[in-house]
């Protein structure tokens, strides 16, 4: 029934942009603070999160410290573009509700991504905001930019996907 009334109260709509928004601001503001300063590197963040999969309790699964040991670490070169670029797209993409659910999505990896590493903060909260946002589908994109092209792709793209699977 919750679920439903997310989905298609169109009063609701409202207050869905309003956490979108938020959490856009939240993504865009942590992105572009990293792209400015110009000088990102993840290493340190990666380091203390690997430094927290020892010992009795630890704060990091030792399945994610083998993920930041043979993939994250290696390759932080890449690390160092892809996490502020991608918080700062993320953050763009929902203010603007463009692609709102795919950026919603990549915006739920990172927090988890962050949760993971044993970082609390606010990543939690903006996870849980984000669980509305997903949950409530269309109706969470209908004030923003994905009200004109959501339909438009629909129309054009996945019509032609139809008319190709059925010839």
């Amino acid at each position: 029934m919750f679920i439903q009334f997310l989905k298609v109260n169109p009063h609701v709509k409202y207050l869905l942009a309003l956490i979108r928004v938020y959490l856009g601001w939240t993504w865009l503001k942590a992105g572009l603070g990293k792209i400015k300063e110009g000088n990102f590197d993840a290493s340190g963040f990666l380091k203390g999160a690997l430094s927290q999969t020892t010992g009795e309790h630890p704060g990091v699964q030792g399945w994610w410290g083998h993920f930041i040991e043979t993939v994250a670490l290696p390759n932080v070169e890449f690390f160092n573009i892809l996490v502020p670029w991608g918080e700062f797209l993320v953050g763009l993409a929902l203010i603007l509700g463009l692609f709102t659910t795919f950026a919603t999505l990549m915006g739920v990896i990172m927090n988890f991504s962050y949760m993971f590493s044993g970082t609390t903060s606010t990543n939690p909260q903006m996870l849980l905001l984000e669980i509305f946002i997903l949950i409530a589908g269309f109706n969470a994109a209908k004030i923003g930019v994905d009200y004109w092209i959501l339909p438009f792709v629909k129309e054009n793209f996945l019509k032609r996907d139809t008319q190709n699977s059925s010839a």
